[in-house]
């Protein structure tokens, strides 16, 4: 296990630095008049530097006066040393920006994959069990509305019910307009309203993929031969289901599982966009759309190393599922 982890971990560093190499390619190839224009905005505040001194400063920040491999060689540099410099759009460092961000989207993402996976897997389960009765079929079709309903057409739908005709919930933000005023368990209170919304958007839009590959897997062991001699054996179906037949289940399950890192801390974009929650999500797109370079490039770049972590940890997993796994 030692060495597979070294291995693995050695190859990952090497698919980072070429994954981050095309994405500062791609950030290069915007038109050089964008950081012109951003110079030129920043020198007209009152009291800025002038309009040399800003194109200057933003080419030689983020090596844009040189070659992109020079350029990459820069900006590699700074990152391997925990600089990624200052966001254009915030006018702050990209990592103080992120670090107050990042918890919102943490928080969202948490308590939806939570909800996913409590309701997703026991419905695949008994969805299994019940193979073309009633019951599969009303799952099946659950599970195939929210595989087929679009992120920004539900979460329009679930806003004009319950925060129009209902008003029951504020149509954006994460506090509302008396929070100042409020006790520390109201402020916690008021911010868990307006979660609601984007968790029940992301869960139900989430479940129906988790469902069905759950119920795929539960029937392809439960036709297994050993599943049968445990029946035959006299276990009771509890046992041959929840002991036997799920734990062989988990092992393609743990691959879903393990690819959702990137999710819990990448923020749901769209979602997030929606309903206005600041996370970083809803961070990146207003960054991208306002053309901000270092932030854009720190968020990308971040997904990249989410989704390597994740890919390990589901390696890793595989084993601690089933020993019959062996990591060599």
């Amino acid at each position: 296990m030692k060495r597979f982890l070294i291995k693995r971990l050695l190859l990952s560093v090497v698919i980072l630095f070429f994954v981050s190499m095309i994405i500062y390619s791609i950030m290069r190839a915007m038109p050089t008049s964008y950081v012109e224009n951003k110079a030129r905005q920043m020198a007209s505040l009152p009291g800025a530097k002038s309009y040399e001194d800003w194109l200057e400063q933003l080419e030689e920040s983020y090596g844009l006066n040189k070659g992109i491999v020079p350029g990459y060689a820069h900006w590699l540099s700074k990152a391997a040393q925990g600089e990624f410099g200052d966001s254009w759009s915030w006018n702050v460092p990209v990592t103080e920006k992120f670090k107050s961000v990042i918890w919102y989207s943490f928080a969202l993402a948490v308590v939806a994959f939570v909800l996913q996976v409590s309701v997703a897997i026991p419905l695949g389960i008994l969805s299994a069990r019940r193979q073309y009765s009633r019951t599969d079929y009303t799952i099946t079709v659950f599970g195939l509305i929210g595989i087929s309903l679009p992120t920004f057409f539900f979460a329009t739908i679930l806003k004009w019910i319950f925060s129009i005709n209902l008003g029951w919930f504020d149509l954006y933000g994460i506090v509302g307009r008396m929070h100042l005023q409020l006790d520390a368990f109201g402020k916690i209170m008021d911010m868990a309203a307006h979660m609601v919304l984007p968790v029940a958007t992301l869960t139900i839009v989430g479940i129906g993929s988790l469902m069905r590959y759950t119920r795929t897997n539960m029937l392809e062991v439960l036709n297994s031969d050993y599943i049968r001699t445990a029946r035959a054996k006299g276990l009771s179906e509890n046992r041959v289901i929840n002991y036997h037949a799920f734990r062989n289940t988990l092992i393609p399950i743990v691959t879903i599982l393990g690819s959702s890192l990137p999710g819990l801390f990448g923020g749901a974009m769209i979602t997030e966009t929606l309903f206005q929650i600041p996370g970083i999500g809803y961070t990146a797109y207003q960054s991208m759309v306002q053309g901000d370079i270092p932030f854009s490039m720190f968020y990308m770049v971040f997904l990249a190393f989410l989704t390597l972590t994740g890919t390990l940890i589901a390696d890793i997993l595989y084993a601690v599922v089933d020993p019959r796994v062996r990591v060599n």
